[in-house]
């Protein structure tokens, strides 16, 4: 299946800040992510990581600063044009609600389509496929909001499969997913021609998949580069305040992260094991 269409884009993410009731929660995020790059996006809880890839995507408007798409200001577009360029993976999915799997998917293509369109055979295949490919075919006909959260994500994704977006931005997208389904689905993500901007927890998943990495702390990125460059022990230990070793995979070469015990004091680094 190829279910990109369209050409990757290159975002550009310039000086962007974003604040709500007097708290900034991005300072002045720059962020690039090359046309067919997947680019990984790191942090703590708190660190800004969805607010960041909420502003990329539209759902949140920055206070401060742009962001590009294929040197547009994706601020400019409206809503149906930005959606042709850029599919979104949530945390959680509004609007589905009686909604059947099928159904869900299906709302992809509506971007593409007149407001009183409806869909035709490509259409139909196209969402038959992305079904197939995410492993959600068995229980296409069932209501979405029936799913365990490892079909919703399945589905959500396929949904954003069949958008054939130019971006492809995905907030958390093997959470709740077994590892098979963790790696099938980033797997499927980094061949896709389209550009991929995820927001992961998972240090080892980001080192394995992603081609760069920035990494949020507090709403600022303290670091980028390629994993190998930023998933350092020291890095490590300032960011998340745990005691690491990082060294090479046996397989891919990449940094592979290993995380350690409080040390004999009963801390990591220096800090209390109880938190930082």
């Amino acid at each position: 299946m190829n279910p990109s269409t369209g050409h990757p884009v290159e975002l550009a993410v310039e000086d962007v800040g974003y604040g709500i009731d007097g708290r900034t929660l991005l300072h002045g995020v720059d962020l690039t992510a090359r046309p067919g790059e997947t680019v990984g996006v790191v942090g703590p809880n708190g660190s800004g990581k969805t607010t960041l890839l909420r502003c990329v995507y539209g759902a949140l408007r920055p206070t401060s600063g742009r962001v590009l798409l294929d040197g547009a200001d994706a601020g400019s577009m409206g809503v149906k044009d930005r959606a042709r360029r850029v599919a979104v993976v949530p945390q959680d999915a509004s609007g589905t609600f009686g909604l059947t799997v099928r159904e869900v998917v299906a709302m992809g293509r509506s971007p593409h389509k007149r407001f009183w369109e409806q869909d035709g055979p490509d259409d139909a295949r196209r969402v038959a496929e992305a079904l197939e490919t995410v492993g959600a075919a068995g229980f296409a006909d069932r209501r979405f909001d029936e799913l365990s959260g490892g079909e919703r994500q399945r589905a959500l994704v396929a949904r954003a499969l069949v958008q054939d977006p130019g971006l492809l931005a995905l907030d958390e997208p093997t959470n709740h997913l077994d590892i098979r389904y963790q790696l099938e689905i980033l797997t499927l993500v980094r061949a896709l021609p389209a550009t991929g901007l995820l927001v992961l927890h998972d240090l080892n998943l980001a080192a394995s998949f992603c081609d760069r990495l920035y990494v949020l702390e507090a709403g600022r990125v303290v670091a980028s580069g390629t994993p190998g460059e930023v998933l350092t022990e020291e890095l490590l230990s300032q960011v998340y305040g745990v005691r690491t070793r990082v060294g090479p995979h046996p397989t891919t070469g990449g940094p592979s992260v290993q995380y350690l015990p409080p040390d004999a004091r009963g801390t990591y680094d220096g800090r209390s094991a109880g938190g930082r």
